[in-house]
């Protein structure tokens, strides 16, 4: 049967009970906005995802969720790689915390879940350390839910050969992703805005090859994506147990991120410790700021309700968090975004507390 839409959002309710009942299969489709190069735009990880799976819908059947397009980044191997290959330059990144992230997916799951849905496929666009967390997370929400998910990322075609040449794809935002976005979304590439060949980078953390991209080698590389989403979901169906009697609550949900995901994030790689030079201002490069000189924070413990408390010789800025309060939240990401500003309005820190 042909369908007006497979798009969640742009379904009346009649529409998305009638895909349901044909096809119980839950597509959802991440990324982020990120720098890809001067020639693609920003959101290329989540406009890929969303429109392989808008065709993978339209073949197999299933809801496709709108894109979600915050992500991990900032933080650890990310943050150090972004260093490298972004530099000086604004990011435009929307980005979270991985942590949060990955508490964000248990929402997801618990939400198709509740709602019926059998089979659940999750595309992301965007790639990196999390790649080899994000399977456990879901694994352990299986546990608890009847749906059962698999994850693909960076379209699951890293290893696929398209250009005949043996090169391979040039990696981030090279010749495979840009062809890709080319074939999909062709108003988002534009190959004029490249950089001169002699001019020196980073280029917005653009890969390499660019300049052979090929909309045609995108096409073989998105039906590729598609026949590989489908399988999955496929296989996903098969294994379905059977609805559960009672689905998931929230405190349920909080239960489960406190018991069982939670103590493992010290172990997952994307909440390594670690984050790039920065400089002063002066100028000169420095690795460690004023609060990891004077504190430890990677031996925080993952406690609530903590207060940080920044003393300075004539002042004092207070912090009060009352979520989950983990290692890498602390020590990187409010690290440069609560605790350093509140440095800089003070005259001299004099001290740095952990108070309950």
């Amino acid at each position: 049967m042909t369908r007006r839409t497979v798009q969640w959002e742009r379904m009346f309710p009649d529409e998305l009970e009638s895909a349901f009942a044909e096809c119980p299969v839950a597509w959802l489709p991440y990324g982020l906005c990120e720098p890809h190069g001067p020639q693609n735009a920003v959101g290329m990880d989540a406009i890929r995802a969303h429109e392989c799976l808008i065709r993978a819908a339209e073949s197999f059947g299933g809801i496709v969720a709108p894109p979600f397009y915050w992500h991990c980044h900032e933080t650890g191997g990310s943050a150090r790689w972004a260093h490298d290959r972004i530099g000086e330059a604004r990011p435009w990144l929307t980005a979270y915390p991985s942590w949060f992230f990955y508490k964000s997916l248990c929402y997801h799951l618990r939400a198709v879940d509740a709602l019926g849905f059998q089979a659940c496929v999750l595309l992301s666009g965007h790639s990196g350390p999390h790649r080899t967390d994000v399977p456990i997370v879901l694994k352990i929400m299986e546990r608890h839910v009847s749906v059962r998910a698999d994850v693909l990322f960076s379209l699951g075609t890293d290893d696929v050969t398209a250009f005949g040449d043996g090169e391979g794809q040039g990696g981030h935002a090279g010749r495979g992703e840009t062809s890709v976005l080319w074939a999909v979304a062709p108003d988002c590439v534009d190959l004029s805005r490249l950089p001169a060949e002699d001019e020196p980078g980073p280029h917005f953390a653009m890969g390499n090859f660019v300049p052979a991209s090929s909309r045609r080698a995108g096409e073989r590389l998105v039906e590729f994506a598609v026949a590989n989403c489908v399988e999955r979901a496929q296989h996903l169906m098969a294994d379905y147990p059977g609805p559960r009697e009672q689905p998931l609550s929230f405190i349920d949900v909080e239960r489960i991120w406190r018991e069982e995901v939670r103590p493992l994030l010290p172990e997952f790689t994307a909440m390594e410790e670690g984050e790039p030079p920065r400089k002063d201002r002066a100028g000169a490069t420095t690795s460690t700021s004023p609060i990891q000189d004077r504190y430890d924070t990677t031996t925080m413990p993952a406690l609530s309700g903590l207060q940080f408390v920044l003393v300075g010789s004539e002042d004092e800025g207070r912090v009060h968090f009352v979520e989950d309060r983990l290692p890498l939240d602390v020590s990187d990401h409010h690290r440069r975004h609560v605790f350093q500003p509140l440095v800089r309005h003070l005259t001299r820190v004099t001290a740095f507390e952990v108070r309950l």
